[in-house]
């Protein structure tokens, strides 16, 4: 019986798969929690299968590269409206007042950071309307290359002095910082650190209303030899995903005291999305992933212009 390793992130929508709650019939899958990404899955010795970054899988189609075969799953979505972050003395409200202003950023060609710069574009806020720095958000970060070849000297440069974001925001160096993850402790009393948007909730809602999607930013990938050898393997792994979260939520609903107003969120989140809000599958999401790829080339990420089917082409026919 063949073995499928497949590295993601510690999402606890995997627990009852992780458990062994649901189980596949046929293969075995294991289930490997890793802190980041997998740097190239293709090339790995560990996995054949893992949770990538849709930004760099469509860098990888816009330059011809096959060597990955994505599902349009996304194992991760979340609004971006939340992941903009500046101090609690700062005057800054509203995205608009972000022209001209110094902004860091966690990775330049992070799909997150792609997603938050279209909230920027949407208002009138372009790339080359403010000052960009891409840096280690906390001490406790690595320091590492986040240009990855995007960086404009005096536009979009490195921290200065790889400081980290946190503290060049706080020092008054930096007027807003994006970040995917919030740092320790931003939401203690005293920490200093606020959302940029008061009510960043309703922004996001009032976005989804307009847009009708929830951003996606992972993807569930496959070596393409697995994937020839086994050709049924990727869609099953998707649907035991889906299963897994869907006992997962029934699961939530129940246990909800894990936090004082879980069961708040539920409801609200119940009445003010559609039912399918993270629904998977090309045709669920063919609005949002055309979206993205022409994000993406608006901001100089890749050269040319993916379409949806270009993406996804394993998945497209009779889609």
């Amino acid at each position: 019986m063949v073995t499928i390793r497949l590295a993601v992130r510690d999402w606890d929508y995997f627990t009852p798969l992780a458990l062994g709650d649901i189980q596949p019939q046929d293969f075995k899958l294991e289930i490997h929690r890793v802190g980041t990404l997998v740097g190239d899955l293709a090339t790995s010795r560990d996995y054949d299968a893992a949770e990538i970054s849709f930004s760099r899988y469509a860098q990888l189609r816009a330059k011809g590269d096959n060597s990955l075969l994505a599902l349009p799953h996304f194992l991760m979505r979340g609004f971006r409206q939340r992941c903009i972050i500046t101090t609690e003395d700062n005057q800054l409200v509203a995205l608009e007042q972000l022209k001209g202003k110094k902004i860091g950023v966690t990775g330049w060609q992070d799909s997150g950071n792609t997603w938050t710069r279209a909230l920027l574009r949407e208002v009138g806020v372009t790339i080359d309307d403010a000052y960009w720095y891409a840096g280690r958000l906390t001490q406790e970060h690595p320091i590492v290359d986040r240009l990855n070849g995007f960086g404009r000297p005096g536009r979009i440069d490195a921290a200065p002095g790889e400081r980290p974001l946190i503290d060049l925001l706080k020092a008054g160096e930096l007027d807003a910082v994006f970040t995917p993850f919030m740092p320790q402790g931003f939401f203690l009393k005293g920490s200093g650190l606020r959302q940029l948007q008061t009510d960043f909730r309703q922004a996001e809602l009032d976005w989804f209303n307009r847009v009708g999607y929830i951003p996606g930013h992972h993807l569930l990938a496959f070596k393409p030899e697995m994937a020839a050898a086994h050709p049924d393997i990727p869609q099953q792994v998707s649907e035991l995903i889906e299963q897994s979260a869907r006992l997962w939520h029934d699961k939530r609903e129940k246990y909800a005291e894990t936090t004082p107003w879980l069961l708040d969120d539920l409801r609200r989140t119940a009445q003010d999305l559609p039912a399918d809000w993270n629904a998977n599958g090309f045709g669920a999401n063919k609005k949002m992933i055309s979206d993205f790829a022409t994000e993406l080339f608006e901001q100089g990420i890749t050269a040319q212009c993916l379409t949806p089917e270009a993406l996804f082409p394993a998945v497209t026919t009779g889609a």
